[in-house]
């Protein structure tokens, strides 16, 4: 739907850089505002990588906004997260949407979805264009053809050329597969469900819908791995490597499943930082390109949304739009930034301490009024305003 507030900066030339999430979020909300905007990628063929992840409440109503609302009819809904120590088993996580429920969705279906509202927008796709710099708002590509614009979005992700930004690697990373769900295992199938053995290792399935096109119901499977960890994972044989899981978790035989092979696997590795000043002269950067986290809170693709809505709200008519924009997102991103600091080393590290932590003080505490109604706030996205400044109060 095409909101009656047109922006008043309409007209803008505006360059994309980078065609996944949070840049073809961008692309759609600052097209449909009036824009002229273009989008680069490498990829001759937008190529989504990784298996699933979850689109918070706050990141389905930004999906809404841009115009591709539909997409989350290919997704999974996301009641609760649950998860328990594999050797006492001691509840450890549990969190509760509520009326508000999460998405699970593969990747590859929700670029679809911003692909198709993007074009629907009017953006403009060029694809093979691999972005080497940028000198102020000219964008510079490995074949020489910079082009100058009035401004540039830095969607290029953790890997971004264009982004000053120097995070911390985190010590412990993840491999992650897609495969079908097995309607016939235990696993509840509105659920992102896990198994702990202290904090070191950590097996999950979430239910993530089907791919565009497609009527098998799949899911995400993910293995906690040291940062350093892939080259030992990769010698070990499937075979063996199952076992261990299957050892952790019996009741997850039908998602890790003997056809499995390395290659299935994507390998993530995650870091940690911010930047205090995301923008500067001719350029804004959003998403993973200005803000990085491990994904404990499941808020990472919410970020990049959150972060494009308001950049196009910053736009309309601001005297000084990417201040506006650094200062609306500032204490949600700092704030959800310091909890998933405090969150992860209870989950993915090699502490003895902190896990005993977890399950015998935090784990019960969790489950007592108003601690249970304060996380069911911060897994939907907005324990804290997401754009106070750019938005009425209570919207």
């Amino acid at each position: 739907m095409q909101e009656a507030l047109i922006a008043k900066g309409a007209g803008m030339k505006i360059a994309i850089a980078g065609a996944g999430i949070g840049g073809l979020a961008a692309a759609s909300l600052l097209a449909r505002d009036g824009h002229e905007v273009r989008v680069f990628d490498q990829f001759d063929t937008p190529q989504p990588v990784g298996s699933g992840l979850v689109i918070q409440p706050v990141g389905q109503a930004v999906l809404d906004a841009a115009g591709a609302g539909r997409v989350t009819e290919l997704g999974a809904p996301i009641a609760k997260m649950e998860g328990f120590e594999a050797d006492t088993g001691v509840k450890v996580l549990s969190v509760s949407y509520g009326a508000r429920p999460g998405l699970g969705i593969h990747r590859a279906a929700l670029h679809h979805g911003l692909l198709e509202a993007a074009r629907a927008a009017g953006a403009a796709l060029e694809f093979g264009h691999r972005v080497t710099g940028h000198d102020g708002a000219v964008l510079k590509f490995a074949g020489g053809d910079d082009q100058a614009f009035d401004v540039i979005v830095d969607a290029l992700g953790a890997g971004s050329v264009l982004s000053p930004l120097v995070a911390r690697p985190l010590p412990y990373g993840a491999v992650w597969a897609s495969v079908p769900w097995a309607d016939k295992s235990a696993m509840a199938g509105d659920q992102l469900s896990q198994r702990y053995r202290r904090a070191d290792r950590m097996a999950g399935v979430l239910p993530i819908g089907t791919l565009p096109g497609q009527s098998q119901k799949l899911a995400a499977i993910f293995w906690s791995l040291p940062a350093d960890g892939e080259r030992a994972w990769r010698a070990q044989s499937i075979a063996s490597w199952r076992n261990e899981v299957l050892a952790l978790w019996p009741d997850a035989a039908p998602f890790f499943h003997t056809g499995l092979r390395h290659a299935d696997f994507t390998v993530a590795r995650y870091t940690h930082g911010t930047m205090r000043r995301p923008y500067s002269e001719g350029i804004v950067h959003i998403g993973d390109a200005a803000h990085r986290a491990s994904p404990q809170l499941g808020q990472g693709a919410n970020m990049a949304l959150l972060d494009a809505l308001a950049l196009r709200l910053a736009l309309r008519g601001r005297d000084d739009p990417y201040l506006g924009y650094a200062m609306a997102r500032r204490w949600h991103i700092a704030i959800y930034q310091a909890l998933s600091a405090a969150f992860t080393p209870q989950y993915q590290s090699s502490s003895r301490v902190l896990p005993v932590l977890r399950d015998r003080v935090l784990a019960p505490l969790s489950q007592v009024p108003p601690v249970q109604a304060i996380l069911t706030r911060l897994v939907c996205g907005d324990l804290v305003p997401t754009m106070p400044s750019l938005t009425p109060r209570g919207g």
